[in-house]
């Protein structure tokens, strides 16, 4: 689950993981509220979405497109001013390289202290799944996209594998530090911001820490600027309070409804609907969509029992997307029979009236011979599979097909 960065520097200070001292606002007057508390003469105002790139982003009228602010990220040097970012990105439209074209509304900002930076760093904290642990990476090269300092300059990425027995260690955080450059008293404080953001990512169970930058501030502090916290989905029931932190404005229409259902759905952009049981399935699916020549339009894993009612709603979900112009379902017929599963599919399409487009089935395991006789009898327009291969094949022809 994504939170805004705001709720992860709150959660971050809990494990005192040191963070300019800020608040949020929805409107311009709480935004010069929170600044004039904060004191000083120097703030950041900062757009509040679920997208990275927001400094280099554009701010843009919703309706007319056109461009209201240049960039979702501005220092104000003045309480006047505070109020007119907040003004301008409030409720309006923030176009990054991460969110496309279609951008997202900012409905709140984070006014945050001015920072005396000395040097922008990185760090950050996910899972390799080639070892199977969690690994901490730095970079001397703060401020830009990982992606593109892993493409180009790689050496300048230092990374450590956290051993889960014995947790994240003092010897690995001095390696990380001197390969920084820290020295003295930034040493000692870098040091110790990589100790606490270890211990808060194990904690409260995150799939992913980004601090980009990672400050070094003139007095010798090290601050997280920024901060992208990701939490683990299949640990919040340990972590109840962070439930509502979600924020669902931010995400997908389609992707909430599934989320209803229990249904792993993500859009993606081709027009293959893909309905599928299990995600490794779903993955080798979407792989040989492709290698047919045709684009799958989502992910889609339906869960082992793919009952008549969870294929329904995955129709439906699937169909609310407009781009959808074909349909294959591919299920394994493992925990529950493929008769049964094509009992469910005929039921849920006779259910579903706007199911026009055109429908690819195949059904392995047991009794698919028996659950492909259903199909063909069911007097619905199915197109039945015998194989992975001809299934993308009928499906990727079916798109093709003038209609």
């Amino acid at each position: 689950m994504k939170i805004h960065e705001y709720q992860g520097k709150e959660i971050l200070k809990t494990f005192n993981v040191p963070t300019p001292r800020g608040g949020v606002a929805t409107t311009p007057a709480q935004a010069v509220k929170v600044a004039a508390k904060l004191g000083g003469s120097v703030w950041v105002v900062k757009s509040q979405i679920h997208a990275g790139g927001r400094g280099k982003g554009k701010i843009l009228d919703p309706k007319t497109r056109q461009l209201i602010l240049d960039g979702g990220v501005k220092v104000a040097t003045s309480l006047e001013k505070v109020e007119q970012f907040a003004e301008k990105m409030l409720k309006n439209l923030l176009v990054t390289v991460q969110t496309g074209e279609e951008g997202k509304i900012v409905n709140r900002v984070l006014i945050e202290e001015g920072v005396n930076i000395e040097k922008e760093f990185y760090a950050g904290m996910l899972l390799d799944r080639a070892q199977s642990r969690n690994i901490l990476m730095v970079s001397t090269e703060g401020g830009m996209e990982i992606e593109k300092v892993a493409a180009e300059t790689p050496e300048k990425i230092l990374k450590v594998t956290i051993d889960p027995t014995v947790g994240f260690q003092p010897y690995q955080a001095r390696e990380l530090a001197f390969g920084l450059g820290l020295s003295g008293t930034a040493f000692k404080n870098g040091m110790k911001f990589l100790m606490t953001l270890a211990n808060a990512y194990e904690k409260i169970d995150a799939s992913m820490f980004e601090i980009n930058p990672l400050v070094l501030t003139k007095e010798g502090d090290m601050l997280a600027l920024d901060a992208k916290v990701t939490l683990d989905d299949n640990a919040m029931y340990r972590h109840p309070d962070y439930v509502k932190l979600r924020d669902i404005s931010e995400e997908a229409p389609l992707e909430v409804e599934a989320s209803k259902y229990d249904l792993n759905y993500i859009k993606l952009d081709g027009n293959v609907g893909c309905m599928v049981n299990g995600a490794g399935l779903a993955m080798a699916t979407m792989d040989i969509i492709k290698l047919a020549g045709g684009e799958p339009a989502n992910f889609l894993d339906v869960g082992g029992g793919a009952s008549a009612e969870t294929t329904e709603q995955g129709f439906r979900i699937i169909l609310g997307d407009p781009n959808v112009k074909a349909l294959l379902i591919n299920i394994f017929g493992g925990i529950v029979r493929c008769d049964r599963i094509a009992n469910g599919v005929v039921q849920a399409a006779r259910n579903i009236k706007e199911l026009n487009v055109p429908m690819v089935v195949r059904l392995a395991g047991t009794n698919a011979e028996e659950a492909a006789e259903i199909l063909e009898k069911s007097g619905i327009n199915f197109m039945v599979a015998h194989s992975f291969k001809d299934a993308a094949e009928k499906v990727t022809a079916a798109i093709a097909m003038p209609e």
